[in-house]
């Protein structure tokens, strides 16, 4: 399913699982703009948060509820339009207020309500609004997992929505997920926003170790800017209601599960690339030959977040030389040089850390011309081997920044 291809029809639906997208007024009329999720009692809920010091009131909020709960959760919330950061005790408040109107329409805690925000930083959320959402919200609880993924959106200009069915020895289970962001992306925990759903039955520990485990090799990989969101979140939800466990016990199962999330988690996080703002390319950088992980990563991210190798990528330049100067600045210790080899997709550019005798302009201009560019860089210092996709930097994602709050 490529994802410009998505339709309703596409995604299926999750067994204790009801979602609703409405409009509230947020921020602009006539846009989705509040979406409920009602999950099923006996769910397990597992969420990984953002890791910037000043994270969001909702972030602060959903941590301790899901920790007061012990995963008991049973209606997450999101607003766009506000991201309800940097808003102090007020923000909290907010929060809270928020939570308490969905609890006492459904009949729940408020501690059982998971508060979820996007949008502009700085202003106090217009809770009357939400106020007002809710119970339109609730009456209109359905299937409707598209309707939902528009819902969530901000600057994206198309919804980020994947499932699958997997096959569980004779059994089946169904995971959907959906995702929004498209700026302020370099995920540091979780990304912009993400849900996750199963009808698969993991107990909380477990179901929290997946999350974490998924996420780390997909939303974790991916940048567009190389800002870390006040407001990142990634939920996993498991409703148990089709029967199968999922147990590390059974390993063929849990194997075969934990690669169609992995799978379909991935895609989520390579969907955000692919509808970054202002973006019209979609960059793989993988970097070999690593003496650890972590030297891959940096050199990955060097490359991926250098305004001039990403300004070169939306002008279609092939500018070799601003990629090995990123390589050089990464921080890695000890580097040799001398045994650095670059490509771009099947081009070798730099070979022992020069430019290739076989390398010719053309074949770099015919690379860059693609939508899809493969940046590839073997270091020659070990067997680790780490990937980050992200996007070029175009004159349209400074205008759509320069005007976000308008």
């Amino acid at each position: 399913m490529s994802f410009s291809e998505i339709k309703a029809e596409d995604l299926l639906a999750v067994a204790g699982v009801k979602v609703a997208s409405v409009m509230s007024g947020i921020r602009y009329k006539n846009r989705l703009d509040l979406v409920l999720m009602e999950i099923a009692p006996g769910s397990t809920v597992a969420g990984v948060f953002t890791l910037n010091a000043f994270c969001a009131a909702p972030v602060q909020l959903a941590r301790q509820h899901l920790a007061q709960s012990g995963g008991a959760i049973r209606y997450l919330l999101i607003n766009t339009g506000n991201a309800n950061a940097g808003t102090g005790q007020k923000g909290l408040d907010d929060a809270a207020a928020c939570c308490g109107f969905v609890a006492q329409h459904a009949g729940v805690e408020a501690s059982q309500v998971l508060p979820f925000s996007t949008g502009v930083i700085g202003e106090n959320l217009p809770v009357a609004k939400v106020e007002a959402g809710v119970p339109n919200a609730l009456s209109a609880l359905g299937d409707e997992w598209l309707q939902a993924a528009k819902g969530i959106m901000t600057t994206d200009t198309r919804p980020k929505a994947r499932s699958v069915r997997v096959d569980c020895h004779g059994k089946s289970v169904v995971i959907t997920g959906i995702a929004k962001g498209a700026g302020m992306i370099k995920p540091n925990m979780a990304t912009l926003l993400s849900f996750v759903f199963t009808d698969a039955a993991i107990d909380q520990a477990l179901l929290q170790q997946l999350l974490a485990s998924v996420v780390d090799q997909s939303f974790n990989r991916i940048t567009v800017d190389g800002d870390t969101s006040t407001n990142d979140c990634c939920v996993l939800v498991a409703t148990g209601q089709s029967g199968v466990s999922i147990t590390r016990a059974n390993t063929a199962v849990f194997e075969r599960f934990e690669d169609a999330l992995q799978s379909l988690v991935r895609e989520l996080a390579k969907d955000i690339i692919r509808d970054a703002e202002g973006a019209k390319k979609f960059v793989t950088v993988d970097i070999q030959g690593g003496a650890e992980p972590q030297e891959c990563l940096k050199v990955a991210y060097a490359i991926s977040e250098s305004p001039l190798v990403k300004t070169a990528l939306s002008a279609s330049d092939p500018n070799w030389g601003r990629i090995l100067a990123a390589i050089g600045r990464a921080g890695v210790p000890a580097l040799d040089v001398s045994r650095i080899t670059i490509h771009l997709g099947a081009v070798c550019i730099v070979q022992n850390g020069t430019l290739a005798t076989t390398y010719t302009e053309a074949q770099g201009q015919a690379e860059m011309n693609k939508a899809a560019i493969d940046i590839t860089v073997n270091l020659a210092r070990g067997s680790a081997r780490e990937t980050v996709w992200t996007s070029d930097l175009s004159e349209d994602y400074v205008r759509i920044n320069a005007s976000y709050r308008s």
